[in-house]
C-alpha cells in the first residue's frame, strides 16, 4: 500500500509539468503582441504627418499599452513557472532579473494586479484624450468612458485589498511563529 501511496504521489508531482505547455503558448503570445506593436508603430512612422497630435498620443498609448501586456505576460510565465513547474536555471547569466526565483504566489498577484491597473489607466487615459471625439449627450453614467472608470477605481481598491490581506496574513504568520510581534515588528 505504502509504494502504491508513494507512486501516486510521484505522479501527481509530476503532473506539474502539464503546465509547461501553458507558459510556451504565453512565450507565443509575447510574439503575437510583437507582431502587433511592430504593426501599430510601422503604421504610425509611415502616417506621423496625416496624423492629428492627439492620434500620435493615442497610437503611443497603445504602444505601451501592448509593452505593459508583454511586461505582464513575461511575469506571469517567469513566476509561474518557477513557483508551479521547476526552477529555471540560468547559470548565474547577468542579465537575470533581480526578481526572478524570489517571487511567491502572494507577490505574483500583487506584481499581476499592479500591471492590471497600470494597462486600466493607460485605456482609461486614451478614453481621455480621445474624450473630444465623443459628443456631450454620449458622456453619462451609462457611457463606455463613465464605465472604464469605475473599472479602474475596482481593480484599484482590489488591488489594495490584495496588499493589504497579504500585509495581515505576513503579521500573522510573524507572530504565529515568534519572528516578530505586532507592535516592534
Amino acid at each position: 500500500m505504502k509504494r502504491l501511496e508513494h507512486l501516486l504521489e510521484v505522479w501527481i508531482f509530476n503532473s506539474r509539468w502539464l503546465l509547461a505547455p501553458f507558459y510556451l503558448g504565453l512565450v507565443v503570445a509575447i510574439g503575437l503582441l510583437l507582431v502587433k506593436f511592430g504593426a501599430e508603430f510601422f503604421h504610425v512612422v509611415v502616417h506621423i504627418f496625416q496624423l492629428t497630435e492627439s492620434e500620435v498620443v493615442l497610437a503611443i498609448l497603445t504602444l505601451v499599452d501592448i509593452s505593459l501586456v508583454a511586461n505582464l505576460l513575461l511575469i506571469i510565465i517567469f513566476s509561474g513557472y518557477e513557483n508551479f513547474v521547476s526552477k529555471i536555471d540560468t547559470a548565474g547569466h547577468v542579465d537575470r532579473p533581480e526578481w526572478m526565483g524570489k517571487v511567491d504566489f502572494s507577490g505574483l498577484k500583487l506584481k499581476l494586479i499592479a500591471s492590471i491597473v497600470a494597462i486600466s489607466a493607460i485605456e482609461l487615459l486614451k478614453a481621455f484624450v480621445n474624450v473630444g471625439n465623443l459628443g456631450v449627450t454620449e458622456i453619462s453614467w451609462h457611457s463606455p468612458l463613465a464605465w472604464k472608470v469605475v473599472i479602474h477605481v475596482v481593480l484599484i481598491f482590489s488591488g489594495v485589498l490584495f496588499a493589504l490581506m497579504d500585509r495581515i496574513a505576513e503579521g500573522t504568520h510573524h507572530v504565529k511563529h515568534g519572528t516578530g510581534s505586532r507592535d516592534g515588528e
